[in-house]
């Protein structure tokens, strides 16, 4: 019987065959069998609706975030392009028009 790769957003080693594709029934990410062999910086972030980010993607925020230390407000549509990731707390660098370099949280995101 041959071993099936773990997921790579979550790590669970549960995973199973659906067709070409391999998936994660605990976190429900899907993969192909090409990308699970493929190498990249370990750094793992997904948007609200479960597509994975990678650096230079748009997205756009579907919540209004308050800016802290300001009365600004980052308002539910913006789209912010050439994102780039970051492993922390909030896992988005950025800069968002008319308010300039700020951090966000990916799951106040949606890939655009």
């Amino acid at each position: 019987m041959s071993q099936l790769p773990p997921c790579p957003a979550c790590g669970s080693e549960y995973t199973y065959e659906d067709g070409i594709q391999f998936v994660c029934p605990e976190c429900a990410h899907e993969w192909n069998e090409d990308s699970a062999t493929s190498s990249d910086d370990g750094l793992v972030v997904i948007d609200a609706n479960g597509n994975r980010l990678v650096d230079g993607d748009a997205v756009t925020v579907i919540k209004d975030l308050k800016v802290k230390g300001s009365s600004s407000v980052v308002k539910v549509g913006t789209k912010v392009k050439s994102i780039r990731l970051v492993d922390g707390d909030h896992n988005i660098d950025c800069k968002i028009p008319g308010i300039g370099a700020m951090q966000l949280k990916s799951e106040f995101v949606k890939k655009a």
